[in-house]
């Protein structure tokens, strides 16, 4: 192994022991602890620029931490960051050691690599959301069920809850549970809406949340909403049809007819100029 390549991999592992050192770290202020940032102290560049390194770790922390409970993946934030970084030293690796022009494409391809579990991440939060979305009108129509039968806001999620046996049913589930452990009702219930993200959802915990402070009924309310809501989704679904025709415009143009033109029209051609010579 040639010097170059050595130590662009001894650099390498230097910087992924590094960086797995901040993130397993515990998340209030390190660098303050250890005497690095004194908050009483004037500022400086030096200061600044290492406050703005933990900003952006925190920011980059924080990120990875809403998408790991959107995405209601068993990673941590460790193992995320850890990939984002072994991936692109692996690529970079073999890049250097590989032979002829391959250097050039490592930096673009680590660069894309890096953004892989972010990426994985991302589409399995979107799907869950999406599976979710599904389960929002029926679990409106049960509740306006059982607060119609006179069942407090509480008990009336606790009970609309167990039919349910998509995303939505098992974060709903998850939040009762975590309330008969100790937890504050309103702000478990309020927790879990934020995660999934459901606008539909959000009015209707917002309604159980004001008729628990203030007692007040809303059984008529939580109807009307199911109803607003299914009939928003009925109108998703129209607008859905509507936009087909102009997807399949790509895929017609430029796939099935010249398929067409090949299997039909160019035979036709060829024997007409055939017949001519």
């Amino acid at each position: 192994m040639s010097s170059l390549p050595l130590a662009a991999a001894v650099a390498s592992l230097s910087f992924v022991l590094a960086v797995a050192a901040i993130a397993s770290a515990p998340r209030q202020p390190a660098l303050a602890r250890v005497g690095v940032i004194d908050e009483a102290s004037p500022r400086s560049p030096i200061r600044v620029g290492l406050r703005w390194i933990g900003s952006r770790f925190e920011r980059f922390h924080g990120r990875l931490q809403e998408l790991i409970l959107q995405a209601d993946a068993s990673w941590t934030v460790d193992e995320v960051a850890g990939a984002k970084v072994l991936g692109p030293l692996v690529v970079l690796t073999v890049a250097l050691l590989a032979p002829g022009s391959l250097v050039l494409l490592g930096v673009p391809i680590a660069i894309l690599t890096s953004r892989v579990p972010e990426l994985v991440l991302a589409r399995a939060a979107r799907r869950r959301r999406l599976d979710a979305s599904r389960e929002v009108p029926l679990f409106l129509d049960l509740l306006a069920v059982t607060t119609s039968a006179g069942l407090p806001p509480e008990l009336a999620v606790r009970v609309a809850t167990e039919p349910l046996r998509g995303p939505l049913g098992e974060e709903l589930r998850g939040a009762v549970g975590r309330v008969d452990l100790g937890r504050r009702w309103r702000d478990e219930i309020a927790a879990s809406a934020d995660r999934l993200a459901q606008h539909d959802l959000g009015r209707a915990i917002r309604l159980l949340l004001r008729a628990q402070r203030l007692g007040a009924s809303l059984a008529d309310e939580m109807s009307r909403l199911a109803a607003d809501v299914r009939e928003g989704a009925r109108m998703r679904a129209v607008e859905r049809a509507r936009t087909a025709p102009v997807k399949m415009l790509f895929p017609l143009v430029f796939l099935i007819l010249p398929a067409f033109l090949l299997l039909t029209v160019v035979p036709v051609l060829l024997t007409t100029v055939r017949s001519i010579g």
